[in-house]
């Protein structure tokens, strides 16, 4: 943990540094291009413009706030100088023309094929004195790894054949690949145990959370035969919400298959599966468009909500909105809005869902439902950070239990922020028993398989088409 954060404070640091080398150089070069005698009079040239330290002091936050949300200062022990190089080059690319239009452009040039000139120059500063600081970075630290200096906790899944065989290989690995095995963990009665005399046993499945807290385990090696990778969807779910690597070894099917993907083409290959649905540039432009699409929306939807809530009244007796728990990201509960739809204390006693035909649903609340205006006011649970524009539908605790008794990879959701709208919402609607909820769940997996921006396009467009034509369920 010391030497993740040491790191962090590294590449922060020489980004920083990088940023107000780049605009010092590239300021004086501006001025130089136009009046030679910049040197001459380097006081009131350059000292004494304003210009100078704005952009010493905007420029650095600026390139930070850029390598932050591509997630350069994430995991930064396990590194990659390959993936690093073109990470940099799209950072760099993307903020010199941000930057360039938005404060170049309005200089006053008298030869505008300069402005090509004063890109490419812009460009090659920030990228080299960003890249060189990186790469000597990381390959310090991975010097380090292979030295044995740094290391990560791991534990093992499986006590098989092909769990001996992976520790075997880690343990006889040139170059090392950092990877201190702790131990590993017994699952079910389907392996012999091959590791007794070789490693610590630790526990069952049952103890995997409670081990990996308490020897703080970085990694994951999951070992297991074919017959009993029916645990592999148990274990992603208990330790979904740390921040842990985790791998599977691969067995001849998954090669036959193209899953298996390696950055090295000297250390074991292995099947990684990300914590991540998202990359985190996605992540960071999802949650912004979350953000501008809700204020715009509850801004326009202010006449309407003012409509809905007098004939929300009026129709019948009770609040004008309705207020219910849910169970969103990583498990915590929260509360969602809705315009009410149903009669005044329509689920007294034991949760209940709605079904069609539902007695309870106001006449008013069934073409709400229909046309899916009774779920407008989650533009708050948006803003709030609550939810997202496209998710899972969040469920209350209650449904929850059921479902996860019959499909236990339900808690994959809790993966990523719940939405208004989702894949299954498109497909289903209202889920009116825990068959129907089950059902939907597929899509809503499916969806995070498959997470990205133009499906998020998708979904809303698709919502809206529903909406237009009132087909909701």
């Amino acid at each position: 943990m010391r030497n993740k954060k040491k790191l962090t404070i590294l590449y922060i640091s020489f980004d920083v540094v990088a940023a107000i080398v780049t605009w010092g150089c590239f300021f004086i070069f501006r001025k130089y291009n136009v009046d030679h005698s910049v040197f001459t009079n380097f006081q009131s040239a350059i000292l004494n413009d304003y210009k100078f330290y704005v952009g010493m002091a905007a420029s650095p936050l600026y390139w930070v706030f850029l390598h932050a949300i591509s997630g350069a200062y994430n995991r930064v022990l396990q590194k990659s100088r390959l993936k690093e190089i073109g990470t940099t080059l799209l950072i760099t690319f993307i903020g010199t023309l941000i930057f360039f239009f938005a404060f170049i452009l309005d200089d006053a040039i008298n030869d505008y094929n300069d402005y090509l000139l004063y890109y490419v120059v812009l460009f090659s500063l920030q990228f080299l004195l960003s890249y060189l600081p990186k790469v000597c970075i990381t390959t310090s630290t991975i010097n380090k790894i292979r030295s044995g200096a740094i290391s990560f906790n791991t534990l093992i899944i499986g006590s098989g054949p092909l769990a001996l065989n992976s520790y075997q290989n880690f343990t006889s690995h040139s170059p090392v690949t950092g990877n201190s095995i702790i131990g590993y963990i017994v699952v079910g009665n389907d392996e012999e145990d091959l590791l007794t005399g070789e490693l610590p046993c630790l526990g069952t499945l049952d103890d995997l959370l409670k081990v990996v807290k308490e020897q703080d385990v970085s990694e994951l090696i999951i070992a297991l035969q074919n017959g009993s990778r029916k645990y592999v969807e148990t274990i992603i779910t208990t330790i979904m919400d740390l921040e842990i690597n985790l791998k599977i070894i691969p067995q001849m099917q998954d090669y036959l298959m193209g899953t298996v993907k390696v950055s090295s083409i000297l250390h074991e290959p292995l099947i990684s599966i990300s914590p991540d649905a998202l990359p985190d540039w996605q992540k960071h432009v999802k949650r912004f468009c979350d953000l501008f699409f809700s204020a715009i929306a509850v801004i326009l939807l202010l006449p309407v909500y003012v409509l809905l809530a007098i004939v929300v009244k009026a129709s019948s007796k009770g609040p004008i909105f309705y207020k219910q728990e849910r169970i969103g990201y990583k498990g915590k509960p929260f509360q969602i809005i809705k315009f009410r739809s149903m009669i005044q204390n329509a689920e007294a006693g034991s949760p209940q869902l709605s079904s069609t035909n539902d007695p309870r649903i106001t006449r008013f609340g069934k073409f709400m439902r229909k046309t899916r205006l009774d779920e407008t006011p989650q533009f708050i649970n948006v803003l709030k950070g609550d939810m997202s524009l496209v998710g899972p539908r969040p469920e209350r605790q209650f449904y929850i239990d059921q479902i996860v008794k019959r499909a236990p990879h339900y808690r994959l959701l809790f993966r990523i922020r719940p939405g208004i709208t989702s894949w299954g919402q498109v497909k289903y609607g209202y889920a009116e028993n825990v068959d129907e909820m089950v059902e939907r769940l597929k899509w809503d997996i499916l969806y995070i398989e498959n997470m990205s921006l133009p499906m998020d396009i998708k979904i809303l467009i698709y919502t809206v088409l529903i909406v237009l034509k009132r087909a909701g369920k």
